[in-house]
């Protein structure tokens, strides 16, 4: 079987890197391109020094289009903008597209799905299997527990993150309502400051901290009378996330065109 090339978007970034020391590391994966912002100094840097695992011939460039052509998929934990971009020209060329990009809108989310009627597109707030099982376990505690349990999310990442809450505390916190059968847009509360007054039942409750080096940290909390419980996950390493992506690409390689997620990857949509 020929092996799968992909192209790493983001590549002088931690997550691009990371992505291509497990391209490096599997057996049946190879770096078909690095991308990166044209504007970025990096721009001509060797992929695998930059990742290191040694100089692999790869030069980052801007260019999408052509790398694309000679590509099977793209994985990609950019930003919205860029993301974009990326899954206009996937469904141009007919490529995989692995989105791990956090922070994108409902307008960016509907021009990603029309994108994927022409692209196999696996987009997931997280692509860890811990992950997605916790959000599995989410979804059905909340089906079980009735609104005497109140929903608190609080979620811890590095000092550089730049959106919250993060696209797996949102992504929990939908689990969450689809297990209560209501609108999270409705029920949302990340805000609180001041007197807020007491809290309001129902409501689905976000708490977002930044600090360090923490690769990310969640928990769903039920607090209901005189009794909790809690569900956690901790990610130490950021491998966890690039081999959750690649186990994601080989996957799609498989599918017909259409927006997936790590829960149909996983098999775990109707769990």
């Amino acid at each position: 079987m020929a092996e799968m090339r992909l192209i790493v978007a983001g590549a002088g970034g931690r997550m691009g890197r990371t992505l291509v020391k497990a391209i490096a590391e599997s057996k049946d994966l190879k770096l078909g391109g690095a991308l990166e912002d044209p504007r970025s100094p990096l721009i001509g840097w060797d992929a695998g020094h930059l990742a290191g695992v040694g100089e692999n011939g790869i030069k980052l460039t801007g260019d999408a289009a052509a790398l694309l052509a000679q590509a099977d998929g793209i994985v990609d934990f950019t930003a919205p903008a860029a993301t974009l971009e990326y899954a206009a020209r996937a469904a141009a060329a007919g490529k995989v597209h692995i989105i791990g990009t956090t922070g994108t809108s409902a307008e960016d989310d509907a021009k990603i799905a029309q994108a994927a009627g022409k692209a196999v597109i696996v987009k997931s707030g997280n692509m860890s299997v811990g992950v997605n099982l916790l959000t599995a376990l989410t979804r059905r505690v909340a089906q079980s527990l009735d609104e005497s349990f109140d929903i608190e999310i609080v979620e811890m990442h590095h000092n550089q993150k730049v959106d919250a809450p993060s696209g797996t505390a949102l992504m929990l916190g939908r689990a969450a309502a689809a297990g209560r059968n209501v609108d999270l847009d409705k029920k949302k509360d990340a805000g609180r400051d001041g007197h807020t007054g007491a809290r309001k039942r129902g409501d689905i409750g976000f708490a977002s901290l930044r600090g360090g080096t923490v690769v990310g940290e969640h928990t769903v909390i039920f607090a209901g009378p005189a009794e909790r419980v809690e569900l956690t996950h901790k990610a130490e390493d950021r491998m966890l996330f690039a081999n959750g992506a690649l186990h994601a690409a080989r996957w799609a390689g498989k599918q017909k065109p259409g927006l997936y997620s790590m829960m149909d990857v996983l098999g775990l949509k109707d769990f």
